[in-house]
Formats: structure tokens, C-alpha cells, sequence
């Protein structure tokens, strides 16, 4: 046992020896206040261990995954050249986009076979 632990456990029991003095509608007030500030723990470390295993994730280009999620990938890992893309094609317009398409489609089509 750490001295965190002890520490811990040592105001847990001075809070049940004050607590006895309380009025009943007092405790059940400070019983949700520490079950409340017990899930709002348990929340924090939730999202703390999803967010580092997101951050994982993403660092890492998913190989066989569908498109969208490629896509997505590429983008988070490359944010400037995507902001490029974007500004090329808002330059080009819809008309030259959408010819342009038309022409390279084929050609990323023929390469993917």
C-alpha cells in the first residue's frame, strides 16, 4: 500500500466519522456529491484512454481499410497538402473540376486493377 492509498483511506474514515454528526438529508447530499464526482472521474479517464488510443490509431495508415477511411487518415497525417488540394480545386472551379475528374477517374481506376 502506497501512502496515496493510505492517505485515501484515512479521510475516508475521518469523512464516515463526520458524516455520523450530519443530519440524514445532509448525507444523502454529500452521498451524490461523491458518487457524482466519482463518475465524473471514471469519465475523465475514460476519455483520456480513448483520446491515447486515437492518437495511436491515427498515426497509423490504416492499409486494408475502406476508402472513407483512408481518406480520412491521410488527411489528419496531412493536413497542409489537403489544404492544397482544397485551394487548387476551389481555383479551378466546377467546371474544370469535374472535366478534370472525368479524366483522371479512368486513369486511377485502370492503375487499381
Amino acid at each position: 500500500m502506497n501512502t496515496t492509498t493510505s492517505a485515501a483511506t484515512v479521510s475516508k474514515a475521518a469523512a464516515t466519522l463526520r458524516d455520523a454528526a450530519l443530519p440524514e438529508a445532509q448525507r444523502v447530499v454529500l452521498k451524490r456529491i461523491a458518487a457524482q464526482r466519482e463518475r465524473l472521474s471514471a469519465r475523465r479517464s475514460a476519455r483520456a484512454q480513448a483520446l491515447a488510443l486515437r492518437s495511436q490509431q491515427a498515426a497509423q495508415m490504416p492499409v486494408g481499410g475502406p476508402l472513407v477511411e483512408r481518406v480520412v487518415a491521410f488527411a489528419r497525417l496531412h493536413p497542409v497538402a489537403v489544404a492544397a488540394a482544397a485551394g487548387v480545386a476551389l481555383m479551378l472551379g466546377p467546371g474544370r473540376l469535374i472535366r478534370w475528374t472525368g479524366i483522371v477517374l479512368p486513369l486511377v481506376a485502370r492503375f487499381r486493377r
